[in-house]
């Protein structure tokens, strides 16, 4: 099953967010709960946990990047 990665909103204020860092690479098995990649905000840097399990297919959003929440980041099918 595909599955699309996104933004997370992690507060009630939150409109975008910076990929700090993927923690997993395309073409790695992926399973649900793993540290998947580093968000980091104005305010603090939170870890992001996998949300279903598969093989991270495609990265679609770089390390450094900074996007709306929603934004599709990456697939795991």
């Amino acid at each position: 099953m595909l599955e699309y990665v996104k933004m997370p909103q992690l507060g009630e204020f939150m409109k975008e967010g910076t990929i700090g860092a993927w923690l997993k690479r395309e073409g790695d098995e992926v399973k649900e709960g793993d540290p998947l990649f580093e968000l980091e905000t104005e305010k603090f840097v939170e870890v992001i946990k996998a949300r279903s399990s598969g093989i991270l297919r495609k990265i679609l959003v770089p390390e450094g990047a900074t996007v709306p929440v929603g934004e599709k980041l990456a697939i795991i099918a």
